[in-house]
Order: structure tokens, then sequence, then C-alpha cells
């Protein structure tokens, strides 16, 4: 039997993701001690059952504690199979030592939520793909690619280049480029300290052109603002931003208001904390449904995408 939960960050989504699957969420409550100490209590028997349990892990921390504290919880409840769904994971982009001293955080919460007892791991698009090596247990790695292509198909523009809004998305924007049979430009960007970009050059031709940056993950918009200055600057018709998780943090949303970015088009693994004109949100909660339902049918994952089997 599967037992679908949600953790309270991601209440909006799960209820969604379960709406699709055909069943309601599990019982379960998160209760807090007077200092804050969480304490997850499910409600219903979960004894050799498909156990998933949905949370994002963005800001605070507390959420993937509490992702941590359902896990264990299951656990020691003879779960039978337990899931840990997180449609954005979060501490992705510390994914390695690009500077003395730091640490690979990606990889200690990837040992952290395996620690806790989950068997399986669901997610959507990995800062870097890489990440599914931290793991020593099976990861479903969803891609945005099967909700956005059918969205951008929808928009019949007539000349349409790819962007990637630096030089690590390049993979990222190549497999929109393929689909589509287009051109591929590069936005190199120079950083002096972290969400602060100090220079922007485009690498590649985009006059007259309806122009598509891809990327995982907008935060301050920053990047995403000064590539979409310059891809205009550069004689593209038209910029649209296709960005999965939307952070959005600091002054994102006046800096999208104000850009020359025609949208920005996100998913639902993160909600907003504003308004913007230009923000189009698009929900994965059919995506992880379908995922859910395959993974407990021993079915494939990869058909769900473009080019999969």
């Amino acid at each position: 039997m599967v037992k679908l939960f949600a953790g309270t960050a991601t209440q909006y989504l799960a209820k969604n993701i379960a709406d699709y699957y055909g069943q309601n969420l599990g019982d379960m409550t998160v209760s807090r001690f007077s200092d804050g100490e969480m304490q997850p209590i499910i409600h219903e028997s979960v004894r050799g059952n498909f156990v998933f349990f949905i949370q994002s892990t963005f800001a605070p921390t507390d959420n993937l504690m509490e992702l941590l504290l359902m896990i264990d919880a299951a656990k020691r409840a003879s779960g039978g199979y337990i899931t840990a769904v997180i449609p954005y994971y979060g501490y992705a982009r510390q994914d390695r030592k690009d500077k003395p001293r730091v640490p690979i955080s990606a990889k200690l919460v990837a040992n952290l939520i395996e620690a806790a007892g989950a068997n399986r791991i669901m997610t959507m698009d990995f800062h870097a793909d890489q990440i599914q090596g931290f793991f020593d247990i099976p990861v479903d790695h969803l891609r945005s690619e099967a909700i956005f292509i059918p969205y951008l198909q929808s928009l019949n523009l007539s000349t349409v280049t790819f962007a990637s809004p630096d030089v690590g998305g390049v993979k990222r924007a190549r497999t929109y480029a393929k689909f589509f049979g287009s051109k591929l430009v590069i936005c190199d960007k120079f950083r002096e300290r972290a969400n602060e970009v100090k220079s922007m050059t485009v690498i590649g031709d985009v006059e007259g052109e309806d122009v598509i940056l891809i990327d995982d993950l907008v935060d301050t918009a920053g990047t995403l603002c000064k590539a979409a200055k310059a891809l205009m600057k550069k004689g593209a018709k038209s910029v649209r931003a296709f960005c999965t998780h939307p952070v959005l943090s600091k002054n994102a949303y006046k800096n999208i208001d104000n850009s020359v970015l025609t949208e920005l088009i996100v998913c639902d693994t993160i909600p907003l904390k504003g308004k913007s004109k230009k923000i189009k949100v698009l929900s994965t909660a059919q995506l992880f449904a379908r995922a859910i339902r395959n993974t407990h049918e021993n079915k494939s994952i990869s058909a769900l995408f473009v080019g999969g089997e």
C-alpha cells in the first residue's frame, strides 16, 4: 500500500500531488515544544507500506530537519520502503570545494537523509547532476523539461535560440536546443563574490531571435537580468527565462519587474514569497504523481521525459 505524507513547507504541492495520484494525504501532524523542537507524529499505521514524504528543503533549515524526523518516525514504525520526495533539494549549490576550508554541504545533506532511514530519493533538477553520486541509495532525478517544453511549444515562437546564463548550465540548455533544432548561445559571467555578477559577455549570435534562457534556479535574479540585458543589446527580439526553482531572495522581484525579460517561467517546487506580473508558475504535481506511481509499480521513470525509454 502507498502512503503519501506532506511536510509543513510543501503542503500546497503535496495536496495537488495526492489529488493527481488519486488518494488523500496521510494523517500526520508536527508538534513543537516550547523551545521550537519539532516532533512529527504519524497517526496511522505505515507498517510494511510504501511511504512517500513530500518536503522541499529550502530555507529555513527547519524544513530539512522536519524531513529527517519524518523519515526516522516511519523507519521506527516499520515502514516498508521509505522515499523522500524533495522537489527542491537545498544546499545543492555547495556541491564541491571551490575554495579552501569550506564544506561540501550537498554531500552532508545526502548523508543525513540516508542516515535517517530513507530507501530512495526523488527530486527535480539538481544544481549539478553529479549530486546523484552523493547517495548510495536509488535517486529518481526528475527533469523540468517535461513541464517546460509543452509550454514552450504553446508559445509558437517563430525564431528561437536557447541560452545558458553561465558556462556550467550549457548541458541543460543544449537539451532544449537539440529538441527544437535551435541554436545555442552562452552568457559568460564573471563574479567577484557570491550573488553579485560584475560582467556578462554573450558568446554567439542572437540578432532577431526570441531567446530562451534556461537555468535550474533563480535566486536574486541578478544573473538572469544581466544576461537578458546583454542579449537584448546583441539584437535579440525578446528574452524569456525558464528556471525550475524560484528561490527569489533579496531584491529578486524588483529586479525581475524592472528587467527586459518578457516573462520568467518557474515551477512550484518552492512557493512564491511575493508577486510579479512577469512570473508564471507551472505545476509539477502531475509529474511527481506519475513518478511516484511508476516507482511503486516498478516502471520506468525516464519514460516520463523527452527521449526517455
